[in-house]
């Protein structure tokens, strides 16, 4: 009776404590609803646990973690578990026995609970991981090469291994997933060989997959932004992917590909439409200032008026809760969004002030040239911000963070150029690339310009110094032998120190490497040539050649930037037509897609060289394009906006006056007057005595015009009319007075003006050009003058256009030599 009692006693103590101890215990822990009944398990069965046991606890714990909100994870709490270290310490003693998907699993797991890389855990699970690397299959190498990139050994010889391993198995993948995973981690080890091997397979796999996942497609992004290159074809199937899956995009994921982009200069209009649409919607539905500065920075380049009130509302409530990054984040994107909400501006400088002491070198450049783009002022702030920047100029000795802070430092309201700044930046010069010495000249130019004065010795030690940066970069031009590492310095250079100083020398260094010109760099070397306004007709032969030789090899969305240095220094390559035909036919099937800001500015590039494909017209001049444009526009900065307005209106009087035939209507004359009404003003100095000694020439004021606005609204800066007996005819008394705005030059402003002249007489516009008028190396004239030229004169008008080189010269020097000068060209025989 006692034995049974016991035996009762017994049976009900195991079924009250270890109610599931009959069940196989990873079964009893998949049935557990908190961490506490995980560790509860382990520490009741620590001395039978297996290896299959252990890495079961881990992905359940790391589970309940994944269910949670963003504010209520904490791995932290599970790290600091009492009962952590059992689990930490038997999981240690079975790494050997785990197969390879546990093995990896437990090592993501436990650097998502924060565990240090120094662990003996985590150490002896990438030893083993290590050993067994070449038998991973690509998942679970996939998987262990993030764990790799977690503990920052992007550039490790393991990491080396894996990108060996990916190379030699490239053939067989076929899992895009694992594979973009696997892309973005070795990016930085991989040759450009290895990158478009990489890239050719992500293109194939992508065709053969009906709905890649949009992580999957981020991911491809984000690798072809590692590795700089803009590949359109990825791109274009990567944006498709995350258009059609938009409404389940979050604001991280938006604000990711937008970042992406960004760095890639990939530019798609349908993406930001959506993408705008469903940031509005979260505006009400976010109140935490993490989320929210995200929302901001995403959404506020993009947001009409009513949005930007309701961002600037909000985040103005939340200004005193954000840190210091976020204040940075903040008023970054209030540069890009031109705003002018002096209240938030001086809210956030508040914020950034009181965290100055904690920002990194780069983090104050940004602040300084936010906050001067936004013209605040505080004599407190930027004192503290020199300060700063100074104490770190004095330490560091690294060319690219000194070349930073002496940047930030010259955007000061202050034009004195300190000793230590001199020293330091004199300290590194023979280390630096053209991408820093171009940063160190911009900056010395930058406090020239302060120092109106230019009498005391600073300003000689700035002159001196310019001197030795010029030097420096003729050296690093001259001893260039790759068109590859030599492009990597350019392609970023911003400022006037390389067209004002090396521009020539740059230029010498592209023509001697211009053999290495290919499909890949092609649409690059073109962008560059257009900035420089130096006409190289080496260059753009070659550019041309390379087009017509490799237009399959070269996407269609490349094209404009190809013909974009043609259409400004006004050049027709030896083969035009084959040129140009060749790429708009590579180009046509693509117009409906191409995005309308870039077609716009195709359609102008290509009406400044006389070309007007009927193709390109029929796309632009249409109801649903200008729609697609108007929506276009109003997520654009103002200052673009404004430009695409100009160019649209340029190409529709183009093709208005040199292509009648396509019957496209004038429909800027309400744009134009709004814009004209604003921007003529009166005659300034020069051109009244200009006016005076036409007045003189032509025999009285009557006779002479100024400041035209012609059909068609050109400007002309001068007017006169000749009889057919070469006698000036006077205009009535209606003409302006010196200094006064001008009138409208026609009461319907599309009414051609030679119909109004009488028989035999000639309009004559006078047009001084400006030095932006010709090419920087010779008096050649680039593309927008010539083409106003062949606009005025199909208006009706003789055209003499005077450049700067003769009416500025020693020739005439006197005001009896420019009389003779403006007889010569109105009444003898032309020489414009």
């Amino acid at each position: 009776m006692l034995r049974l009692r016991a035996i009762c006693l017994f049976s009900w103590r195991v079924f009250q404590f270890r109610p599931f101890s009959c069940e196989p215990l990873i079964i009893q822990m998949n049935k557990c609803t908190d961490e506490e009944q995980i560790f509860d398990l382990i520490e009741r069965n620590k001395a039978t646990l297996s290896e299959k046991q252990v890495g079961c606890a881990f992905s359940i714990l790391w589970q309940f973690q994944k269910q949670k909100t963003s504010l209520l994870k904490n791995v932290k709490s599970v790290r600091d578990h009492p009962q952590f270290p059992t689990l930490h310490n038997l999981t240690t003693n079975k790494v050997k026995l785990m197969n390879d998907d546990t093995l990896v699993n437990v090592l993501y797991i436990t650097q998502k609970f924060a565990v240090e890389a120094h662990d003996p855990l985590v150490q002896a699970l990438v030893t083993e991981a290590w050993r067994r690397l070449e038998r991973f299959d690509i998942n679970v190498l996939s998987e262990f090469s993030s764990c790799l990139e977690d503990q920052h050994l992007h550039f490790s010889p393991l990491m080396g291994k894996i990108a060996d391993i990916v190379n030699r198995n490239l053939g067989t993948i076929k899992d895009l997933r694992s594979l973009s995973v696997l892309m973005v981690n070795i990016s930085s080890l991989i040759s450009r060989h290895f990158q478009e091997q990489l890239v050719n397979k992500t293109e194939l796999l992508f065709d053969t997959i009906d709905s890649p996942e949009v992580n999957t497609a981020r991911r491809i992004v984000q690798f072809l932004q590692n590795i700089k290159c803009t590949y359109y074809p990825l791109l274009e199937k990567c944006n498709k992917v995350f258009l059609s899956n938009v409404s389940h995009l979050d604001l991280d994921s938006i604000s990711k590909i937008f970042g992406l982009y960004q760095l890639l200069q990939f530019y798609s209009f349908e993406f930001m439409t959506v993408a705008k649409k469903r940031l509005t919607e979260m505006i009400p539905l976010i109140d935490h200032p993490a989320s929210f500065v995200k929302l901001f920075v995403a959404l506020g380049p993009l947001a009409g008026p009513e949005e930007k009130k309701q961002l600037n509302s909000t985040i103005l409530l939340m200004s005193d809760e954000l840190s210091r990054q976020q204040a940075l984040a903040v008023v970054i994107a209030m540069e890009e969004m031109e705003s002018r909400n002096s209240h938030l501006i001086k809210r956030i400088a508040s914020v950034l002030h009181k965290h100055l002491d904690n920002y990194k070198p780069i983090e104050l450049l940004r602040i300084t040239q936010a906050l001067t783009f936004l013209h605040f002022q505080s004599k407190e702030l930027f004192v503290k911000l020199k300060e700063l920047l100074l104490s770190y100029l004095k330490i560091s000795v690294i060319p690219s963070e000194i070349s930073i802070l002496v940047c930030a430092i010259s955007m000061l309201p202050s034009p004195h150029l300190d000793e230590v700044v001199i020293s330091r930046t004199e300290a590194v010069l023979p280390q630096c690339n053209l991408k820093y010495l171009n940063s160190f000249a911009t900056s010395v130019l930058r406090w020239i310009q302060y120092d109106h004065m230019c009498l005391d010795s600073i300003t000689g030690k700035q002159l001196k110094l310019l001197q030795k940066l010029d030097c420096y970069g003729h050296q690093r031009l001259q001893q260039s032998n790759n068109l590859g590492l030599l492009w990597k310095e350019l392609k970023s250079l911003k400022g006037d120190w390389i067209p004002e100083s090396l521009l020539e020398e740059t230029i010498y260094a592209l023509q001697r490497l211009m053999d290495e010109i290919n499909y890949i760099n092609v649409a690059e070397i073109a962008s560059f040539i257009s900035r420089t306004n130096y006409l190289s007709t080496l260059l753009l032969d070659r550019i041309a050649s390379v087009v017509v030789q490799q237009i399959e090899k070269i996407h269609p969305f490349a094209i404009p930037a190809i013909i974009l240095p043609f259409s400004i220094l006004n050049y027709d390559p030896p083969q035009r037509d084959e040129f140009f035909g060749t790429c708009m036919q590579h180009l046509n099937s693509y117009l409906d897609i191409l995005d309308p800001l870039m077609l716009v500015f195709l359609g102008f590039s290509l009406a400044t060289l006389e070309y007007f494909p009927e193709d390109v017209l029929k796309a632009i001049f249409n109801i649903k394009f200008l729609a697609r444009l108007d929506s276009q526009l109003e997520i654009l900065c103002s200052s673009l906006s404004r430009r695409v307005q100009f160019r649209l209106m340029e190409l529709n009087r183009a093709v208005c006056l040199e292509c009648p035939e396509f019957q496209i209507p004038w429909f800027h004359d309400r744009f134009c007057q709004q814009q004209y009404n604003k921007d003529i003003g009166s005659m300034n100095g020069a051109q009244q005595q200009i006016c005076k000694m036409l007045a003189e020439v032509l025999g009285g004021i009557n006779c002479v015009k100024a400041l035209i606005l012609t059909p068609y609204y050109h400007t002309v800066d001068f007017e006169c009319i000749l009889d057919k007996r070469k006698k000036p005819f006077p205009y009535g008394s209606h003409n302006i007075t010196l200094g006064k705005l001008p009138q409208m030059h026609c009461e319907s402003n599309t009414q051609i003006v030679g119909s109004r002249l009488p028989p035999g007489a000639e309009r004559i516009a006078l047009e001084f050009l400006d030095s932006q008028a010709f090419c920087r190396n010779i008096p050649h004239l680039k593309g927008k003058s010539a083409m106003k030229k062949r606009h005025l004169e199909i208006l009706g008008y003789r055209v003499i256009q005077i450049p700067p080189f003769e009416w500025n010269s020693m020739a005439l020097s006197t005001k009896d030599a420019r009389m003779d000068y403006l007889r010569d060209h109105i009444f003898g025989e032309s020489k414009s």
